[in-house]
């Protein structure tokens, strides 16, 4: 039974910085692609970060050179450095598959809540 869980998450000031980590089990981790994702409040959830089939990543516009993904894959685990926040990056972040649900259709984690905030 695939399981994501996301961790990280907290209250930090503008210009902070933060490291999610996201544990996988019950899949193969490798299989597909990972991704990070993200939903404030009122909006859609969207990627922000995520890996190709062929190993490079790609960012959505308002995170590229603040946010890096990374994975172990030792440790079925996938990463998200984020630098330089902003309040608007403020919303629950969630890893999964890219695209999501393809170990598991409709399944998402609890995700992480980042807050950004003086």
């Amino acid at each position: 039974q695939v399981q994501f869980v996301e961790s990280g998450g907290g209250l930090v000031q503008p210009g902070g910085s933060l490291r999610l980590s996201c544990a996988a089990s019950g899949i193969i981790f490798n299989i597909y692609p990972m991704g990070w994702y993200r939903q404030a409040p009122g909006k859609q959830r969207e990627r922000v970060a995520g890996f190709t089939s062929g190993g490079s990543t790609n960012y959505v516009d308002s995170v590229k050179g603040r946010f890096t993904i990374s994975r172990d894959n030792a440790k079925n685990t996938v990463y998200l450095q984020m630098n330089s926040l902003k309040p608007e990056d403020t919303a629950v972040y969630y890893c999964n598959s890219v695209p999501p649900g393809r170990w598991s259709a409709g399944y998402w984690g609890q995700g992480t809540q980042v807050t950004v905030s003086s």
